[in-house]
């Protein structure tokens, strides 16, 4: 089974489940579902950013500060997050990452439900090929200023997801 055909739930605006979906009808169509988005940092603080493969159905070769993805039918937020997280980083025995704050996102690429979490990985990374083309950890004043300079095409999504977390850790959280 590809991509494509991984079956999703469809949420309404109040990120209720009104239906499903497979995943390329639920992005043709232009349903809203369920994302989740996990921040990852190393020992050192610094932050795991990566280029998307050429093959992703959604900003292919753009560039990312957080791992994850879609939400499968009747997986939770919290199991979806650990999930893709270890797939991603290509680990296992993450800590279970910490969610920060939920958010509609309705942009480029559609409309998803998008739950924001953090993780600790002190373990080896062997990033999934199938997902990651490159990665490196940056600390966050490089992402930063990555992010400001508009030098490396990041994927709209995260973009969003990464401006509203520097927003909520200003509020003091």
């Amino acid at each position: 089974m590809g991509a494509a055909d991984e079956v999703l739930d469809v949420v309404d605006r109040e990120d209720r489940v009104t239906g499903q979906a497979r995943r390329g009808e639920v992005y043709a169509a232009g349903l809203i579902h369920r994302c989740v988005f996990v921040l990852a940092r190393d020992e050192r603080g610094r932050v795991f950013v990566h280029r998307r493969t050429a093959s992703k159905l959604v900003f292919p070769s753009h560039y990312d500060m957080f791992v994850g993805g879609v939400v499968g039918a009747g997986e939770s937020y919290a199991g979806a997050a650990l999930r893709e997280a270890e797939e991603e980083l290509g680990v296992s025995g993450l800590a279970q990452p910490e969610p920060l704050f939920k958010f509609l996102y309705e942009g480029p690429g559609g409309a998803w439900w998008s739950y924001v979490h953090e993780v600790r990985c002190e373990l080896p990374v062997r990033p999934q090929a199938s997902e990651v083309a490159w990665h490196t950890w940056l600390p966050e004043e490089e992402v930063a200023r990555r992010v400001e300079d508009g030098s490396w095409p990041w994927v709209a999504d995260g973009l969003a997801a990464y401006r509203r977390l520097r927003e909520f850790r200003a509020d003091g959280r």
